[in-house]
């Protein structure tokens, strides 16, 4: 079922199989980004049933994406959208707005009651990459080639990538990768962390199909509480943590007990 084709975003639902598909569909642009891409990508975090379990992020074509469409920098910009030259002569309330708005299509995928897988192939790129590094979980082609140009562009990754980064590969290499803009290959990505696993590009669908699967066999609430513990380990102290694991696990035993709270 296609709940939502536009703006080069695709949102299919296979209710039997709580397994929703995000497609990036502009592979003649090999999946370039842009504002109105955005807004469809946080749409489609509003459109999920709530039955739907695991979230399949994936680029048709030969890129997963290869960041923000450059007519971003162009004089006029987008049609019907204010270029980067415009928004730059905002006040510092509408400037900040708008980049918060261009954020909400980067920040629902690290909710509690989903997983996200990111199916990434080929070239990921600016924002591309902070898209595959929104996802909690990044399955990648042999051929993937990360790499974070902001910085090289005069700017700075933007669109929540710079947490994920640093928590996944830690601050020296973080800060490496984004100054220099280089590119980061899959046997590089899989070392450190970036992508869970690597496979050969055409056993990329059916790997990223089997996680899901494994995903769905255990019982939802239980995922959603263990991700919800991991998700704020690194902002607790030791023992605030395990006052967070016997309380979850209070509600799990209750719950399979069949005794309200």
């Amino acid at each position: 079922m296609t709940l939502l084709d536009k703006d080069g975003v695709r949102l299919t639902v296979d209710d039997a199989a709580q397994v929703a598909t995000v497609t990036l569909a502009r592979p003649d642009k090999r999946n370039a980004q842009s504002p109105a891409l955005w807004r469809a990508l946080a749409e489609t975090g509003r459109l999920l049933p709530g039955t739907v379990r695991v979230v399949v992020l994936r680029g048709e074509g030969k890129s997963f994406s290869a960041g923000l469409d450059r007519q971003a920098f162009t004089p006029e910009g987008f049609d019907g959208e204010p270029s980067f030259i415009d928004l730059a002569r905002g006040s510092d309330t509408e400037l900040d707005d708008t980049i918060a708005e261009y954020q909400e299509a980067f920040t629902w995928w690290r909710r509690n009651d989903i997983v996200t897988i990111a199916a990434v192939q080929g070239h990921a790129i600016g924002a591309g990459f902070q898209l595959a590094l929104a996802c909690d979980l990044r399955v990648c082609a042999e051929d993937v080639q990360f790499a974070m140009r902001e910085t090289s562009l005069g700017l700075v990754p933007d669109l929540t990538g710079t947490h994920p980064l640093v928590s996944l590969v830690g601050y020296a290499r973080a800060l490496e990768i984004c100054a220099t803009g280089r590119y980061v290959q899959a046997a590089e990505a899989e070392r450190t962390g970036l992508a869970n696993l690597v496979v050969p590009a055409g056993e990329l669908d059916g790997a990223v199909a089997d996680l899901a699967a494994a995903l769905l066999a255990a019982p939802r609430d239980a995922v959603i509480e263990t991700k919800a513990l991991l998700r704020g380990a690194g902002e607790r102290t030791y023992e605030e943590q395990r006052r967070a694991e016997r309380a979850a696990q209070a509600r799990r035993l209750r719950d399979l007990a069949g005794i309200a709270e």
